[in-house]
C-alpha cells in the first residue's frame, strides 16, 4: 500500500510542478523515498541498469550511451535533467512506471552523483558500471580524493554482477579494478593530448606513495603512468583511442581500437575530453551488448548535454556555455577558449552555492594563466555571479588588467550583455549560476527546459 501511495504522490507532484513551469526533478522523488524507502529498488526490478558515474564527464557519457542504445533500436529511458542523487533518480523510475509500478521501458541509463553512487548501486543491482575519472571536486562535500574513491568501491562492492568499465589513464580510478576481478573492461586515450599538468590531484602511486612517472600526458594526471617502486601502471585498454587526427571547435576525429578491431571515429562534439566520454560510452554499449559499428557511427551525431558545451545562435551572437566545477574541468574550457581565434568575450559566473561547492578556492589550481599568454584569442573579459570579485581578482592575477574585467551584478544586465556581444561568446558558470542563464537562453532561441 505505501508503495503505491508513494508512486501516485510522485507522479502527481511532478505533475503538478511541471505545469508551474518548473523541473520536478528531485522533490517527488524525495516524497516518495519518505513514503516508502525501499521505493527504487521495486522499481528497478526487471530493468537492466547501465550506472556512470565520476567527476567529469557523466552527463555527456550518459547522453553518448543512451544515443548509441537508441541508434540500436533499444527502447530506454535516462535521467536526462541530470538530477543524479537518489531521490532525482527515483523521480525518474516512477516516471518510467504504470501507476502499479511495473516498468515500462526495461534498460536505463543512470547518471550518478559519486557520493550516492553506493547506495543507489546497492539499490539499482547494475549490469553495467562506468567510472569516468576521479579528480578533486567540491572538496566542502566530498573531501579528498581517497575519500571519493572510497565511496565508488563500496558502490562497486553492491554491484557485484556488473560489468565495470574504468578509465585505464586515471591511475585513482584504475586502482578500482582489484575491487571487481574478472568483470572489468577498461577505456583509455593511447596519444598524448597536451603536457603535464601544473597541479595534478594523483602524482604519488595509491599503493606505495613513490612518485608517478608519465610516458606521455592526456591532461592533469591522467596519461600513460607507471609506478617506478611498486610496479603499478597503466593497464592496456579495451577501448583505445589509438590516435587523433584532429581536434577542432566542431568535434574532433580519431582512431579507436574495441577489442582489437579498429574504427574510425568522428566525435560531433569539441573538446579532446569528449573523446574521453566516447571511449567510456563504447566501453559500456559494447558491453550491453550494441554492435561496435553502431556504436561508432552515433557519435557522429551527437547533441551537447546542457550547459556542457552546449551552444546557443542569438542574432550575430554565438555563445558557448561551459559548466566549470574544478580545477581539471576548468583547464578543459580554458583549453577551448585558447582554440578560438579572433575576439571572443569570454564569461565567467560564479557562486558558492551547495550545488557549486561553497569552497571556491579552488579557482586558484586552474590555469587562467593561459588565457592571456600570447598567441591566444583577443578576450573581452566578464565576471558575474555571487563570488564575481573572487573571480575578477583571479583573472587579475592571471595576467588581465583590470580596467578591462567588467563586473555584471544583474542576470538581466548579463543576459543583455552576452546576447548582444556578437561574435564569439563563451560562457564558463558554475552549476547554479548556470541554470537561470542557460533559461533564459534557452527561451529566446525556443528550446527546451533542461527537463523535458
Amino acid at each position: 500500500m505505501r508503495f503505491l501511495l508513494a508512486i501516485i504522490c510522485c507522479k502527481l507532484l511532478r505533475l503538478a510542478l511541471r505545469l508551474l513551469g518548473r523541473g520536478g526533478t528531485a522533490l517527488p522523488g524525495q516524497v516518495a523515498l519518505r513514503i516508502c524507502p525501499d521505493m527504487l529498488s521495486r522499481l528497478s526490478r526487471g530493468v537492466r541498469v547501465a550506472v556512470v558515474t565520476g567527476t567529469n564527464g557523466k552527463t555527456t557519457t550518459c547522453r553518448m550511451l543512451e544515443k548509441m542504445l537508441r541508434d540500436a533500436g533499444e527502447d530506454c529511458f535516462a535521467n536526462r535533467s541530470g538530477s543524479n542523487l537518489e531521490r532525482g533518480i527515483t523521480a525518474d523510475f516512477v516516471s518510467n512506471a504504470d501507476i502499479f509500478g511495473r516498468p515500462r521501458r526495461r534498460l536505463a541509463v543512470i547518471e550518478c552523483d559519486e557520493a550516492a553512487f553506493r547506495r543507489v548501486c546497492g539499490e539499482l543491482a547494475p549490469a553495467v558500471c562506468v567510472v569516468t575519472n576521479v579528480f578533486r571536486d567540491q572538496l566542502d562535500r566530498y573531501g579528498e580524493v581517497t575519500h571519493t574513491l572510497g565511496a565508488i568501491r563500496e558502490g562497486l562492492d553492491r554491484a557485484a554482477h556488473a560489468t565495470v568499465c574504468l578509465n585505464a589513464d586515471c591511475s585513482l580510478t584504475a586502482s578500482l579494478a582489484a575491487d571487481a576481478p574478472d568483470r572489468v573492461r577498461f577505456f583509455g586515450v593511447d596519444a598524448p593530448l597536451g603536457g603535464a599538468a601544473a597541479v595534478s590531484d594523483a602524482p604519488r602511486c595509491i599503493f606505495c606513495g613513490a612518485q608517478y612517472e608519465y610516458d606521455y600526458h592526456t591532461f592533469a594526471h591522467l596519461g600513460g603512468f607507471r609506478c617506478p617502486k611498486c610496479g603499478y601502471s597503466r593497464t592496456e585498454p579495451d577501448v583505445a583511442v589509438v590516435s587523433v587526427g584532429a581536434l577542432t571547435s566542431e568535434g574532433s576525429a580519431a582512431e579507436v581500437r574495441i577489442d582489437g578491431e579498429l574504427f574510425d571515429v568522428a566525435v560531433g562534439l569539441p573538446g579532446g575530453y569528449n573523446l574521453y566520454n566516447a571511449a567510456a560510452a563504447l566501453s559500456a554499449a559494447t558491453a550491453l551488448g550494441v554492435e561496435r559499428r553502431s556504436a561508432v557511427r552515433s557519435l557522429a551525431h551527437m547533441e551537447s548535454g546542457f550547459g556542457r558545451m552546449e551552444r546557443f545562435e542569438i542574432g550575430g551572437t554565438r555563445i558557448t556555455m561551459v559548466l566549470v566545477k574544478n580545477p581539471a574541468g576548468c583547464d578543459r574550457a580554458i583549453d577551448y577558449l585558447r582554440s578560438l581565434s579572433g575576439e571572443c568575450t569570454a564569461v565567467f559566473c560564479l557562486n558558492d552555492n551547495a550545488a557549486d561547492g561553497t569552497d571556491v578556492s579552488w579557482i586558484w589550481d586552474a590555469g587562467f594563466e593561459r588565457l592571456f599568454d600570447a598567441g591566444g584569442a583577443e578576450l573581452r573579459l566578464i565576471v558575474s555571479g555571487e563570488r564575481a570579485d573572487d573571480m575578477r581578482l583571479r583573472l587579475k592575477y592571471a595576467g588581465a588588467d583590470e580596467g578591462d574585467i567588467r563586473v555584471l551584478r544583474s542576470q538581466d544586465e548579463l543576459l543583455e550583455a552576452v546576447t548582444s556581444a556578437g561574435g564569439e561568446v563563451c560562457i564558463l558558470p558554475t552549476y547554479t549560476a548556470m541554470l537561470p542563464l542557460r533559461a533564459a537562453l534557452a527561451a529566446r532561441c525556443g528550446r527546451k527546459e533542461f527537463w523535458k
